[in-house]
């Protein structure tokens, strides 16, 4: 199992597949039936069984419990196999998901490497929570668009190894992806193009409400980034009033960065901050919104910390949570500001003073695009090459010298695009290091070692396969 569970106890039972019967929802809450439904069908899709749904009073199904009292933490969850039943039990809905999340995977995984027909799972008990609130990927799309459906794919895989976060990457010198009513030239024009020349794309309201429903449905939340006062070619291309000379840029397509900035002493770039800020936390319910400020290079500090006082103060004025890149740090930021760091960590030295949350993305173990080695015919190597080992064998609490771990709020794992154009792409990159870190994210220090890991990792290479995954396969694992 990825991520393995805090506490596993294997018994001596066996469950017949054919045993079970039905899923027994307890409270009917409509997230639970919801689940119950998605459940049904899998187990019809992998087993052959037609399952019914009930309320109570079932033998030889799976049941699904709400026990408020009983669980301290949002995501914890029991899950017991027994000879005829399964139970799955947990204080919020959300542990239900998790719990099942871990049903499916041992059925995938029993029905991929099973020596005869598929017809029994092991019993025993496992009792799980999350050693992170915060388990992240991050996705570019303002390099490269992608589609509605390869987003909502890129969720269904994220939300099987129990990942809760996708912050969305909506803008950047090469495009501008997110529709804004108030500022239509924002993708007319800075929406249609991408890195390398190509035609680029924008999400319509419509099109990142229901990414952000879908999102919900399966526990995950978007945190949507708007990236700020730099890598803003794009708007600048749409609306000549965001420069300090009254003129468009030219749109970009290359891959260099710290060159454009929004002028900040002009009150039209505030309004046109204050009707982003606006329109996008009316579509994300999520408590979040990101507001970049890394690599400014162009904005004098002086002008980037005046800047970032007046945006911080419109992010809390539509009741989000302000977040950004650790840069932000030279402003006067709000203490409840989530910074992401990124660098180096002769660099974060300066956040250590400070008593916001941290959210580790460090570029040497956390950033996707990075090439696996030399000869990775994506990405790139700036921060280094990532294996998969490297991309595991760490940890988030003890990578930065000296600094306080309680400030640590999870990891994160961004997929930057420079280099990727398609799913198969984005896959190839993410996937197998964004498991390890799913799991560096949900499973204690002391239960994690390499060997271990990268032993049960070799399994799941048939299930990548089996959802038609391209994944590297990185011949550090002996691949089963």
């Amino acid at each position: 199992m990825i991520p393995l569970p805090t506490n596993v106890e294997p018994s001596d039972e066996i469950l017949l597949i054919d045993h079970i019967k039905s899923i027994q929802v307890k409270t009917l809450e409509p997230s639970l039936l919801r689940m119950a439904d998605d459940l049904k069908s899998f187990w019809k899709n992998y087993t052959k069984n037609e399952l019914t749904i009930v309320t109570d009073g079932e033998d030889h199904a799976i049941t699904f419990e709400i026990e408020s009292e009983k669980f301290d933490e949002v995501e914890a969850y029991e899950l017991d196999i027994e000879s005829d039943e399964v139970n799955i039990k947990a204080g919020t809905a959300e542990g239900i998901y998790r719990g099942i999340n871990t049903l499916e995977q041992l059925v995938v995984l029993s029905h991929l490497h099973a020596n005869s027909n598929f017809l029994s799972l092991p019993g025993g008990e496992i009792e799980d929570h999350p050693s992170f609130e915060y388990r992240g990927a991050m996705l570019d799309v303002a390099r490269h668009f992608f589609s509605v459906a390869d987003v909502k794919r890129y969720i269904d895989l994220l939300s099987s190894y129990k990942i809760n976060f996708l912050h969305f990457h909506l803008s950047d010198d090469q495009g501008w992806r997110i529709e804004i009513k108030s500022w239509p030239k924002l993708t007319e024009i800075g929406g249609q193009s991408e890195v390398g020349g190509g035609t680029g794309g924008f999400y319509t309201q419509e099109d990142f409400r229901e990414i952000v429903q879908y999102a919900n449905d399966r526990f995950i939340t978007i945190v949507p980034e708007i990236d700020l006062p730099g890598h803003t070619n794009a708007a600048l291309a749409s609306y000549a009033e965001l420069n300090c000379n009254g003129k468009s840029t030219e749109l970009y397509t290359g891959i260099e960065v710290g060159f454009s900035t929004l002028c900040v002493d002009k009150e039209e770039t505030y309004e046109f901050v204050e009707d982003v800020i606006r329109e996008i936390s009316e579509m994300s319910p999520g408590p979040y919104l990101h507001i970049g400020g890394d690599e400014s290079h162009v904005t004098p500090e002086e002008d980037f910390n005046r800047f970032m006082d007046r945006t911080l103060e419109i992010v809390k004025k539509y009741d989000k949570i302000p977040m950004g890149w650790y840069e932000l740090i030279t402003a006067d930021i709000p203490e409840e500001t989530l910074l992401q760091y990124w660098a180096k960590s002769a660099d974060f030295s300066k956040v250590i003073p400070k008593k916001s949350k941290i959210l580790m993305s460090s570029a040497s173990y956390n950033y996707l695009d990075m090439k696996y080695d030399s000869i990775t015919p994506l990405g790139l190597h700036w921060a280094g090459y990532l294996p998969v080992k490297k991309a595991y064998d760490w940890d988030p609490r003890s990578l930065v010298p000296d600094l306080d771990a309680d400030q640590i709020i999870g990891l994160e794992a961004p997929l930057w695009t420079e280099t990727i154009e398609d799913f198969d792409d984005l896959a190839l990159m993410a996937f197998p290091r964004i498991i390890g870190h799913a799991e560096i994210g949900w499973t204690p220090k002391k239960r994690r070692n390499w060997e271990d890991y990268s032993q049960r990792l070799s399994y799941h290479g048939s299930l990548l396969d089996h959802l038609e995954v391209k994944y590297y396969g990185a011949e550090e694992i002996d691949w089963k």
